[in-house]
C-alpha cells in the first residue's frame, strides 16, 4: 500500500456484529489533498466503516492505513493525526470562542505559542475578532460550523473527516462553507466528507456510494453521471441506493 501518494488505503475491510455484516468487504483509497465524498442511506454501512477510519472501532477482517497509521494497531496515533467534525454543535456552548480554541488547541498538544498563533488564525480568517468573548453558543449557527471546522483543523492533520458538516444551514452558508473545504484541501489536506445533500457531492474529486454494506460505486461525479445516464448526483445516487436489499439497521 502506497502510503505516500495515499492518505487513506483500505483493502478487504469488513466488519460484524454478531450475524450482521454491516460493512461488507470494501476497499477503495484517497488521495493526499483529495476531497472525497462518502455516500449511503441509513444503514448502508457508512457511519461503522467511518469509526472504523477514525481509530474508534476496529475492523473484523481487512487491512488499512490512515495518515500512515494501520487501522488494527496504531488506533491512537490516527486519532491524534486526524481532525473531526460532526453535524452537532460539539464545541462547549459555555465557554467563549477564544477559550473554545484554546481548550482544543491544548488537548491537541499545541503549546501556549502556537495556541496563540493559531488563535489569531482563525479569528482573522472567520472574521470573528469582535466575538472572540462571545460564548461559543451563543453564534449563528454558520459561525459555530465555521468555527468546528477550523478548530478540527487547529493541529494540522492530515486528514479531516466531516460528518454531514452543513446539515441544518441555509444554502448561502454551505456554498461558504464549501469555500473553506476547497481553501483547505488546496493548502494538501485530505477532506473526506458524508452528506446527505446531493449538490455538495459534485463539490468532490471523488465520491463512493456504499449499498448495503459495500461500495456500489466509486468515481468522479462526472463520470458517475455518464455511467448511469443521470443530469445529477441526486438521480446517480437513486439509481444506486434504489439497489438495496436489507432493511435498515441501528
Amino acid at each position: 500500500m502506497d502510503t505516500e501518494l495515499n492518505a487513506i488505503e483500505i483493502r478487504n475491510l469488513t466488519k460484524r456484529f454478531g450475524n450482521f455484516t454491516a460493512v461488507d468487504n470494501i476497499s477503495f483509497n484517497v488521495r493526499n489533498g483529495e476531497i472525497f465524498g462518502f455516500l449511503g442511506a441509513n444503514g448502508a454501512g457508512k457511519t461503522t466503516a467511518m469509526r472504523i477510519l477514525c481509530g474508534l472501532s476496529r475492523p473484523s477482517e481487512g487491512e488499512g492505513t490512515v495518515a500512515g497509521y494501520d487501522i488494527r494497531n496504531e488506533q491512537e496515533k490516527i486519532k491524534r493525526n486526524i481532525g473531526y467534525m460532526s453535524q452537532k454543535f460539539s464545541l462547549y456552548p459555555d465557554l467563549t470562542v477564544g477559550e473554545n480554541i484554546r481548550l482544543f488547541g491544548g488537548i491537541y498538544g499545541l503549546n501556549d505559542r502556537q495556541i496563540r498563533e493559531k488563535t489569531e488564525e482563525m479569528l482573522s480568517m472567520l472574521d470573528l475578532r469582535q466575538e472572540r468573548d462571545k460564548y461559543a453558543g451563543s453564534l449563528p449557527l454558520g459561525w459555530k460550523q465555521k468555527l468546528s471546522f477550523c478548530i478540527a483543523l487547529i493541529h494540522d492533520p492530515r486528514i479531516i473527516f466531516l460528518d454531514e458538516p452543513t446539515g441544518g444551514v441555509d444554502p448561502e452558508t454551505r456554498r461558504r462553507f464549501w469555500e473553506l473545504i476547497y481553501d483547505t484541501a488546496e493548502k494538501g489536506t485530505t477532506i473526506f466528507v458524508t452528506t446527505h445533500y446531493m449538490d455538495e457531492a459534485e463539490y468532490c474529486d471523488r465520491v463512493s456510494v456504499m449499498v448495503d454494506g459495500k461500495i456500489a460505486a466509486l468515481d468522479s461525479p462526472e463520470n458517475l453521471k455518464t455511467r448511469f445516464s443521470a443530469r445529477n448526483m441526486d438521480e446517480v445516487f437513486r439509481i444506486i441506493a434504489g439497489r438495496a436489499e436489507r432493511e435498515e439497521r441501528p
